[in-house]
This record gives C-alpha cells, sequence and structure tokens, in this order.
C-alpha cells in the first residue's frame, strides 16, 4: 500500500519540476533599455513593471550612464559607454537580447548595431526616437538654445563646437541640407547621408537584428516632425516624407527596405500619447512593446 505522504510528496517533486522545465523552455531573452536626453534609470520604473508583470523572471538592465546633463555628451561618446556597459549582456545570452531605446536612446542603439560586427540583438524597438532628425521648436530647444529658434540653429549646430553637444548630432534642418551632410557627424553618417567608408559593414552589422519596431504617435510633442521616429521627415517645403519615399529607403542605404522585405520591420503609430508617457503608458506596452520580448 502507498504511503499518502509519499505520494503527495512525489506529486510536489513532480510539479515543481514540471515547473522548472516550462520555465526553462519559455525563457525570455534579457531586454536593454537605453535612455533619452535629460533621463536616467529612475524613469522606467513603470516599463521595468509591464515587463516583469507580462514576461516574469525576464532580466532587464537600464543603465545609469549619461545621465540627466551628462546625455548632453556627444552621441558617439555614449555609443562607447552604453557599448561596454551591454556586451558583457550580449556575451552572457546565448539566445540574443531584446533592445528597448527610448527617444535620443533610440540614436545611440542605432550606433551600437552599427558598430558593434557580433552583436545578438534579436528586436530592436525604437520608442518614439528622432531616428530621421529632429527639426522643432520645442521645450527642450528653448530650454536648451534660448537665443536660438530652429531656423537659426543651424549656425551653431553645424560647427565643430556644435557637434559636441549631442543634439546638434541629429538636428537635421531640411533647408541648410549641405550643411547637415558636411557637418554631422553621426546622423549623416548613420544615414549614410555623408560618404562613410563604413557604411556597408554598418549596414551589415545592423541588419544581424531580427526585428525593427518603430513606435510613435501626432501628438509626441517633442519629436519633430513626429513622423521621424518612423523615419519620416521633412522635404525643403516642410512637408513629411514618409518611410517608403525617403532616399535612405528606397537606396536601402543600411538595411531599411531589406528589413521589409523580409517581414522583420514594423511600425506603431498611437495618438494620445505625450513624448515623456511613452516608456509609462500601458497601452503603448501592450499593443507596441510585449509581443516582441520573446
Amino acid at each position: 500500500m502507498t504511503r499518502p505522504w509519499k505520494s503527495g510528496a512525489t506529486s510536489l517533486l513532480w510539479s515543481l519540476f514540471g515547473a522548472c522545465l516550462v520555465a526553462a523552455v519559455i525563457g525570455y531573452k534579457p531586454v536593454v533599455i537605453v535612455h533619452g536626453l535629460f533621463d536616467s534609470s529612475g524613469e522606467f520604473v513603470e516599463l521595468l513593471r509591464f515587463i516583469n508583470q507580462s514576461h516574469p523572471g525576464t532580466n532587464v538592465s537600464v543603465f545609469d550612464l549619461f545621465d540627466r546633463s551628462s546625455s548632453l555628451q556627444p552621441l558617439w561618446k555614449q555609443v562607447e559607454g552604453f557599448k561596454a556597459a551591454i556586451y558583457p549582456i550580449m556575451q552572457n545570452a546565448a539566445d540574443g537580447v531584446n533592445f528597448i531605446c527610448y527617444s535620443q536612446g533610440g540614436l545611440i542603439c542605432r550606433g551600437i548595431l552599427s558598430t558593434l560586427p557580433d552583436h545578438n540583438v534579436h528586436s530592436f524597438i525604437s520608442l518614439s526616437s528622432p531616428q530621421a532628425g529632429q527639426y522643432g521648436d520645442t521645450n527642450y530647444l528653448k530650454y536648451l538654445f534660448p537665443q536660438f529658434m530652429k531656423f537659426n540653429l543651424f549656425h551653431f549646430c553645424y560647427t565643430s563646437v556644435g557637434q559636441r553637444i549631442s543634439i546638434c548630432n541629429f538636428w537635421k534642418d531640411p533647408h541648410h541640407m549641405d550643411m547637415y551632410v558636411n557637418s554631422s557627424d553621426y546622423l549623416a553618417l548613420l544615414n549614410s547621408e555623408r560618404t562613410n567608408p563604413n557604411s556597408t559593414v554598418w549596414k551589415k552589422n545592423f541588419l544581424r537584428i531580427k526585428k525593427l519596431v518603430l513606435i510613435g504617435g501626432p501628438d509626441d510633442g517633442v519629436i519633430t516632425p513626429w513622423q521621424s521616429s518612423q523615419f519620416g521627415f521633412y522635404d525643403d517645403n516642410e512637408t513629411v516624407v514618409e518611410l517608403k519615399d525617403q532616399d535612405l529607403y528606397l537606396r536601402d542605404v543600411f538595411g531599411l527596405k531589406t528589413l521589409n522585405a523580409r517581414g522583420d520591420l514594423f511600425l506603431c503609430s498611437m495618438a494620445g500619447v505625450e513624448h515623456i508617457n511613452w516608456h509609462s503608458n500601458y497601452t503603448v506596452f501592450n499593443a507596441c512593446i510585449e509581443k516582441w520580448l520573446v
């Protein structure tokens, strides 16, 4: 006759074994979050909670690097700093990692993905990031450059001094494109708008990602035009040219067209979300982020 306590203990052991086996099978990839201008890790408490609720056990890293005013440092410097912090996580993640990169952080992540030949990023989630550039009179601009407006900021940004400030690295004045191309040390290189001897290698590196998710919306209030978050931008009449009509897409200069042909390019647009709320809005997480964290 089987003793009840032995039967119960055996059932408990099998239940625990089953739970561990399921956890191992459905284990989630580590998530790396890169913050934006004037941010720090503290801004992402809600996003961490959303991830932990939907994907329990996920290893999430938010770095206290280039926080607050330090986020104004040149973007290439930030790329190297974040790369050094993130690379060990990649090395310890056999199945790869996922990136959630917010605002300016989305451009930093592009720099990492373009210059790191052995990265293993699965989903690159660009959350309200000025991927095609920035050109607008926003509160950020008034705070940083109170003596300038969008129409004359090129006088400062397109100088060697200006290029030492992060926002000038992606300031793209559609009325002074020649100056932008010749002066931009960062975005013009990433977009191959400026001659870049590394463009072929950078494209190959960037295309190691499995999914590119571009999130933005018309009520953002900071990213200008908001379509820049999805690689749309102004022409010289300040009319927005959408992603698929952009030269960088048509010529596939760094892989957007290839990603789309592969079925790995996804746009998620949402109205009613202000810039500072993208990472704390559960509707955004549920509709645009959650399913890509696998």
